[in-house]
């Protein structure tokens, strides 16, 4: 069969390999002059992204964390109900917002006709660990790691609605179109795997949908589309066309691809400095690796029966996630950069957006989470994986102090204050940042935007969020935009 890689002529030779060489020289002066190490764009210029997308590279310092796995606990949880302990609540219980907080008239966003008086958490908090954090009785086996965990009580966010404020948490902006953290973190690190993508996103399987603006939340915007999240559907196979089709042998499958190489490889001889086109060639390569690696990275079923149990796999309730959080661990083991899984579907019941019983619904969603979750971070250390890995418990802000009427109060949105926790990668363990006020309503102390968050993500990981820029339509853009600044008191 004839070849398609048609032959270099002397004139071709030339010039690529004098192209090449004044290249590695021009490599060679920036290395001397100290003006190569940490810029990601002087990177690029040297075609090194192009080439290998996803390969595995050093950040701007040395990393704390390899990996993270974000548990995006969609809906909005309450703060004042799960990790802020808010005593106050109690004597104010049933009294006007208003009298604690006169300028509450000017607040908008709350559903005006349902706007109760200030409530009390109807949950019991439990002071848990040697740091003594009090803890909600919906976290029996999750307050059990409170000393592996640095929360922060005084996040904020600027939108009140959830997909505005679910793009925020996920890019650093409220609109659609812009990288998710995941999508930045691969870019600037790629993947210790090179069988596995570099950043997966898992959803809700018990039917609840899509978070709200679904795909939009794990995109890689500007960024080439090779450092977009890969969605693992929760029910059946997980990614489309897995499996090889029972009548094509790997050997046929392999010429296939071949052949298909050679044609994109011609097809990119006038177009080398297009980096999407590069990584959609690799994509072709990526996925013909994962057909041999994810299967077994997704067999669960491997795991020995105690660890199944450890994570509550079998037990109804939290079956779903149990499954998910393993995946999780097994994945980053793998090699795998970036890890996301959603809690919770669409809205209201189907999440943890708790309008109407709010004690059924956290109840509910505690039950799903919170011992997957302890199995997660017990197994990780027990594998001497946390020290390198960073575990996120957060949503796209908080809910109110005050009750939202009916016959079983719920809590409405509330983007002035939210609660977070983070374990693992250079964590300091059993520690508090960041102050509510005295009902939970506003962040009052040691204030942290979610660029801070996202700037603290980045260090970890050994980037500095400043550095990691990506030029798009004339601008150097970045995650955390002009802001940012890293919660040093939380990091070992």
């Amino acid at each position: 069969m004839q070849s398609f890689q048609d032959p270099l002529s002397r004139r071709d030779l030339l010039s690529k390999a004098g192209c090449g060489l004044g290249m590695l020289g021009l490599a060679g002066l920036l290395h001397d002059e100290g003006l190569l190490e940490g810029n990601t764009a002087l990177a690029d210029s040297l075609g090194e992204r192009s080439l290998h997308p996803l390969a595995s590279r050093d950040g701007h310092f040395p990393a704390k964390a390899k990996h993270v796995i974000w548990l995006f606990i969609n809906g909005g949880p309450s703060h004042v109900d799960t990790w802020d302990y808010k005593p106050a609540l109690e004597k104010w219980h049933d009294k006007s917002i208003r009298e604690f907080e006169p300028e509450f008239q000017n607040t908008t966003g709350f559903f005006k006709d349902s706007v109760g008086n200030l409530m009390k958490s109807p949950f019991k908090f439990t002071p848990r660990g040697e740091c003594g954090k009090p803890v909600s009785e919906i976290f029996p086996h999750l307050g059990e790691h409170v000393d592996k965990m640095a929360f922060i009580h005084s996040g904020f966010t600027e939108s009140n609605n959830h997909s505005p404020a679910l793009y925020a948490m996920n890019s650093g902006m409220p609109r659609m179109g812009f990288p998710s953290v995941g999508s930045w973190v691969t870019y600037g690190l790629g993947s210790e795997s090179q069988d596995l993508p570099g950043y997966v996103v898992m959803s809700d399987p018990k039917g609840r949908g899509l978070p709200k603006g679904h795909a939009s939340n794990w995109s890689a915007g500007y960024l080439p589309g090779v450092y977009q999240g890969t969605y693992l559907k929760p029910t059946g196979q997980p990614i489309d066309n897995l499996v090889r089709p029972a009548n094509l042998t790997k050997e046929a499958q392999r010429n296939q691809l071949d052949f298909l190489k050679q044609l994109n490889g011609l097809h990119q001889k006038s177009r080398e400095a297009e980096s999407p086109l590069a990584a959609r060639i690799e994509s072709f390569e990526l996925a013909w690796r994962m057909q041999m690696s994810a299967p077994e990275a997704l067999n669960i079923a491997s795991e020995p029966e105690h660890v199944q149990k450890q994570y509550g796999i079998g037990d109804p309730k939290c079956d779903h996630f149990a499954k998910q959080c393993l995946s999780a661990r097994r994945l980053v083991e793998r090699g795998v950069r970036f890890v996301q899984i959603y809690s919770g579907g669409m809205e209201n019941q189907r999440s943890w957006d708790g309008h109407s019983d709010i004690a059924g619904n956290h109840r509910q969603f505690a039950g799903e989470t919170e011992q997957p979750i302890a199995g997660l971070l017990a197994d990780l250390e027990q594998r001497g994986l946390l020290n390198e890995t960073l575990v996120i418990w957060c949503g796209e802000f908080g809910r109110l102090p005050i009750a939202q009427k009916g016959a079983t109060p719920g809590r409405d949105h509330n983007p002035h204050c939210y609660s977070a926790w983070l374990a693992g990668g250079g964590v300091k363990g059993g520690t508090t940042y960041g102050a509510s006020d005295e009902v939970g309503f506003r962040a009052a102390e040691d204030r942290v935007h979610l660029n801070d968050l996202h700037a603290t993500i980045l260090h970890l990981l050994g980037i500095d969020h400043e550095k990691l820029t990506y030029k798009y339509n004339g601008r150097e853009f970045r995650l955390t935009d002009v802001a940012g600044e890293v919660i040093d008191r939380i990091i070992k």
